[in-house]
């Protein structure tokens, strides 16, 4: 059958991207054989001659979005979500029937739903190891779950400015950190890592005996050094696959029209395990 409804994931670099791979699995398991889900290299010059071009075209439902393209897409829309503006980033553009454009942050529901799927719901204090994109998507998941402190470890003073500002916006009670006492971090009853493969390698030796949970947005390589020494002492662990399938059913859902809560997570997380396997 020629697909009838088109969606795919845009970014530079793009072939790692296992978005594919998910929205796909839930395709085949809804029995939704009339939707493509493709990839496409671009990068921020490209973007605008993209969306007026390529996504023009008929059978378009929406474009998943990753570096660096969730700000650079803003101005290119016709409305944007208060979740995508509080973090000042979009992952997901959504084409209404009208043809207006808009555009909507997954990654903060992701990252809280990815928590409360393994039970934690409500945390006192947390830390944040990283000052980038996932870590402003980590603050506004934090809004909604940390009662108390948040405490964010950054390498610069204009980063550690920026995610105060941010905590502000949000209304959280944030204070910045120096990198090198990021080991610290560990002691927090919630520790969300958003820093690059290697960067937390050796904090591995510092882990407390009863460290609290960690999430750690990376899933290749995996596990790290870190998880699996939180792991050892009975920590509680999650790792990028389960950021990237909650956020990726969202978008499932806002994309095809499936209801709220009725995308095939369990599909999706299946695909997305084999092909790191095999990878």
């Amino acid at each position: 059958m020629t697909p009838q409804h088109r969606a795919a994931v845009l970014g530079s670099p793009i072939a790692h991207s296992l978005s594919p791979v998910l929205h796909r699995a839930g395709y085949a398991a809804l029995g939704m054989a009339d939707w493509a889900y493709d990839r496409f290299e671009v990068d921020e010059a490209g973007l605008a001659g993209f969306v007026s071009g390529e996504f023009a075209g008929p059978g378009w439902a929406g474009l998943s979005l990753t570096m660096p393209l969730k700000r650079a897409i803003m101005p290119l829309l016709d409305s944007i979500s208060a979740a995508a503006l509080s973090v000042d980033a979009v992952n997901t553009v959504v084409r209404a029937a009208d043809g207006s454009l808009r555009g909507d942050n997954t990654d903060v529901p992701g990252l809280v739903n990815a928590l409360r799927e393994r039970g934690i719901e409500q945390v006192e204090a947390a830390s944040v190891l990283g000052a980038g994109a996932t870590a402003s998507s980590a603050l506004a998941a934090l809004a909604q779950v940390c009662t108390g402190e948040v405490t964010v470890y950054v390498r610069s003073p204009e980063r550690a400015a920026e995610m105060r500002a941010l905590g502000e916006r949000l209304g959280l009670a944030l204070r910045t950190a120096e990198w090198e006492q990021s080991a610290q971090a560990l002691a927090a009853p919630l520790t969300i890592s958003t820093t690059p493969a290697g960067a937390t390698d050796a904090f591995a030796a510092a882990v407390p005996d009863a460290p609290g949970a960690l999430f750690d947005v990376l899933y290749h390589p995996w596990p790290t050094k870190l998880v699996v020494a939180c792991a050892e002492r009975g920590a509680v662990v999650l790792g990028g696959l389960d950021l990237l399938v909650h956020q990726a059913v969202l978008q499932f859902e806002q994309f095809t029209g499936v209801g709220a809560g009725e995308g095939p997570l369990a599909a999706m997380r299946a695909a997305g395990e084999a092909a790191l396997r095999s990878a």
